[in-house]
């Protein structure tokens, strides 16, 4: 018998997991999973973050009603200023910016922060950032008009928070009952001098046009970038960008928003290399995790572990790969079709690997181990004709894709699952090993798929099946609760 050491936070306040053949225990709330005797070989294992020093402490000045504050306060949110100084006094430091309560008030207002190089903005357990809602404090200049529908794909906001240093880092600390410091982006509240939310002008925009709302976190081109301990909620766009640049550590946060808010991505390594997501738990209205390429740059060396979705998009690859993913694992992941208020996500898959013309390219070297699904409809997506197809000559090619240990359960009853690759000429090349789906509907076509104890197979236009040699087994599942926030 064997078993396989997986990363494992050093402390058992965390809610890692421990795996090995035959038997399983969970950590706290976390998920128990048997892994099979082989695995995938990550990238190096990321150390858990710790939280510095602090350079600067500030006090909460306010308390919220219902994610809102009094009307001078709304108009003119009166932390940015300070916590921006303190930001630009602490940058270099290695230290943090720390949001402390003060007494009864645990509330931060503020407009867009840019933390920078070898510091942390660090927010209390108890303690919570909360976003503007005012659209022009966020607005790009000579961009389109923040917080408006435009015909123009151009974005016209910053973001809430922006990590524009190397070394740069967004943290919350966790008290001893699990609660940690939140940011809320309030996408759920009407833009101030308007009737309408965030979500419900990105729920417009689906038929006419593009939204122009603030994400909650972004990276622009900065490395080795931290988030730990942190919860993120509510937010108007995508939860976290991180885009270009090398090295980045995402460990411990949670993402809480409605699965019917659009366009709410979890976390999206996009034109990066060397990045670790750790015990995450995310729950958003588009995909939990996408890995993306834009043209002239890869996607590389990613690997997201013991992270768990609800009602989301699911676990993904795409749509844009046009500058290559490659070396990326999922390892020991869970999904569920439906968030927790209820709502079941529009798009729902576990799986997941998107292109197409207009924006493909190479995807190879890309591992799916360990994943449990339940209450999902699209189970295993492979699809290089995502949203239409769209046209160009920037063809996917999915070369060297593998799933094994792929569990669903309590699946939607018209689940089934798609193998294709793009033509004759760019054929999926897929492993399936150790697969266990409740629902086993599956179309294919353009496909080289080698099978080694898979209770789903396929046929089609352009498809190849042969039996390989694998290794390991089926994992047994389980799943998690969502953290109380």
């Amino acid at each position: 018998m064997t078993s396989f050491p997986v990363l494992r936070p050093t402390h058992l306040r965390r809610r890692t997991l421990i795996f090995g053949v035959g038997a399983a225990l969970a950590l706290g709330t976390g998920a128990a999973i048997v892994a099979p005797d082989a695995l995938a070989t990550p990238k190096p294992a990321a150390s858990q973050p710790s939280v510095p020093g602090t350079c600067t402490p500030l006090s909460a000045s306010l308390t919220a009603s219902n994610e809102q504050f009094s009307s001078s306060a709304e108009a003119a949110a009166p932390d940015t200023a300070r916590i921006q100084s303190a930001l630009n006094s602490c940058a270099g430091s290695g230290k943090a910016v720390e949001l402390k309560a003060n007494g009864g008030k645990n509330a931060f207002l503020s407009g867009p922060l840019s933390i920078g190089s070898n510091e942390v903005l660090l927010v209390d357990a108890g303690v919570t950032l909360y976003a503007s809602r005012k659209p022009s404090d966020y607005q790009i200049s000579g961009g389109n008009k923040c917080g408006t529908i435009t015909s123009s794909s151009s974005d016209g906001c910053k973001s809430f928070i922006s990590l524009s240093g190397s070394g740069a880092g967004l943290m919350g600390t966790r008290s001893s009952s699990g609660s940690q410091g939140i940011v809320d982006g309030r996408g759920g509240q009407d833009m101030l001098g308007t009737s309408t939310t965030w979500w419900a002008l990105a729920a417009s925009a689906k038929s006419s046009g593009n939204q122009n709302n603030p994400k909650l976190v972004q990276s622009n081109g900065a490395s080795n970038l931290t988030l730990y301990d942190v919860d993120l909620i509510n937010s108007p766009m995508y939860h976290v960008l991180l885009k270009g640049g090398s090295g980045a550590t995402v460990w411990g946060v949670r993402i809480k928003t409605p699965s019917n808010s659009r366009n709410t991505d979890g976390i999206d390594p996009e034109d990066i290399s060397n990045v670790t997501i750790n015990d995450a738990y995310i729950q958003d209205g588009d995909d939990c995790i996408s890995v993306k390429s834009d043209a002239g740059t890869a996607a590389s060396h990613i690997t997201v572990e013991n992270t768990h979705c609800w009602g989301t998009h699911g676990l993904s690859i795409g749509s844009q790969t046009a500058g290559g993913v490659n070396n990326v694992t999922f390892l020991n992941d869970t999904l569920a079709g439906t968030d927790t208020g209820g709502i079941t996500s529009s798009s729902n898959n576990g799986v997941r690997v998107k292109s197409a013309a207009d924006r493909g390219g190479l995807v190879t070297s890309v591992v799916y181990q360990n994943i449990c699904m339940t209450g999902v409809k699209d189970l295993i997506v492979i699809d290089p004709n995502y949203s239409g197809g769209g046209s160009g000559s920037s063809i996917p090619n999915f070369a060297d894709i593998t799933l094994n240990g792929i569990v669903s359960v309590h699946s939607a009853s018209s689940a089934q699952s798609t193998l294709n690759g793009y033509n004759s000429s760019h054929p999926a090349g897929l492993k399936l090993e150790n697969i266990k789906l409740d629902v086993t509907k599956t179309t294919a076509q353009y496909a080289n798929i080698g099978l080694y104890k898979s209770n789903i197979t396929a046929s089609g236009t352009g498809v190849k099946v042969s039996n390989i040699s694998g290794s390991g087994s089926v994992p047994s599942c389980s799943f998690p609760s969502f953290p109380a926030l």
